[in-house]
């Protein structure tokens, strides 16, 4: 057995933390509250649509999820589409229990995709159709055409949602800008369409939060997958709660990707080898009693992002952040 190997042993039997502190946070100052507006255009759009399809991060399947889509465009048939499948870790035994819950909620039409790769994608269209064939369609009875709405909050992929879908369907590019932050997409835009037959319809909408996040625990873990900006909530804050979540899953990819000395709790000694690793660091001015002497430091914040854009991206392997709430017994389904 390699020193590697034998570090990861080792830390698989390491006591981590066993919480995380979360005390001191203004969890209300890192979402906007602008986002009232784009609820109402979607509520006066509802009329030219037939069907919702909500998009939201696979590594999250519960938490951040709006509750105002529910109440405000519920009259009209909804699927759930959990984007980002690849980053999650989605073992048969967690999209079961995902499952499980989610019925609990009263939501049977869900798919798990990866439109990045367009994995799972010709699912979609066949279940809007089936939605809307079963469903009373008010004024829009005798169109002939099929219209959803994509709704989500921000960053969850719902513009690469309508590009893969027309990759699939319609062998055409992107008619969406796509982005890896927040508020790419900032207004309800006019319909887009997406397949020929059956003849189908999207709109897309701007991200919506939920108006008030029930912990700093669920807005952290929003955070880490990218739906608010980093430097609201602070970089290194985020980092150390990547590492104790991949600690407290007994995740050490990182270790092997930073080939670091081992598994550790500790996010400043974390970053300071992270930094020294990729060369990012700083020259300091320090005052002596001999003058002004130039030291060189880690550049904390700079090895912060590097380990949450690595793990955004998946190089540190999947990871279901939704972990303590399928944990849970699922709801009674209603």
């Amino acid at each position: 057995m390699g020193l590697a190997s034998r570090a990861l042993c080792g830390a698989a039997g390491a006591a981590w933390r066993e919480s995380f502190p979360l005390g001191g946070r203004d969890v209300a100052r890192w979402f906007p509250g602008h986002m009232a507006k784009g609820l109402k255009k979607m509520q006066s759009s509802l009329k030219l649509v037939d069907c919702i399809i909500e998009v939201h991060d696979a590594r999250i399947s519960f938490s951040g999820r709006n509750p105002l889509f529910q109440e405000t465009l519920g009259l009209k048939p909804h699927m759930l589409v959990l984007n980002k499948m690849d980053l999650a870790d989605l073992k048969e035994q967690q999209v079961k229990k995902i499952i499980q819950h989610l019925e609990g909620e009263g939501l049977k039409n869900v798919v798990f995709t990866n439109c990045v790769r367009d994995e799972n994608i010709k699912q979609i269209i066949p279940m809007v159709r089936g939605l809307v064939e079963s469903s009373y369609r008010y004024h829009r009875g005798e169109s002939l055409e099929y219209c959803a709405m994509v709704i989500g909050i921000p960053n969850v992929g719902k513009s690469s949602l309508i590009n893969a879908l027309r990759r699939q369907h319609l062998r055409k590019g992107k008619a969406t800008r796509v982005g890896g932050e927040p508020g790419i997409t900032r207004a309800v835009m006019s319909r887009i369409q997406v397949c020929e037959r059956p003849l189908m319809f999207l709109l897309d909408t701007p991200g919506v939060l939920a108006p008030r996040i029930e912990s700093v625990e669920m807005g952290l873990k929003l955070a880490l997958c990218g739906t608010v900006l980093d430097h609201l909530v602070g970089e290194e804050t985020l980092a150390d709660y990547l590492l104790y979540t991949l600690n407290r899953h007994q995740l050490f990819g990182y270790v092997q990707h930073y080939g670091l000395d081992g598994a550790c709790d500790d996010i400043a000694s974390v970053l300071k080898q992270v930094a020294v690793r990729l060369g990012k660091t700083q020259k300091v001015k320090v005052l002596t009693g001999t003058g002004d002497v130039n030291v060189i430091q880690p550049n904390y914040p700079a090895a912060a992002r590097d380990f949450l854009r690595t793990f955004r991206s998946g190089l540190l392997g999947p990871v279901m952040l939704d972990r303590d709430v399928l944990q849970r017994p699922p709801l009674a389904d209603p």
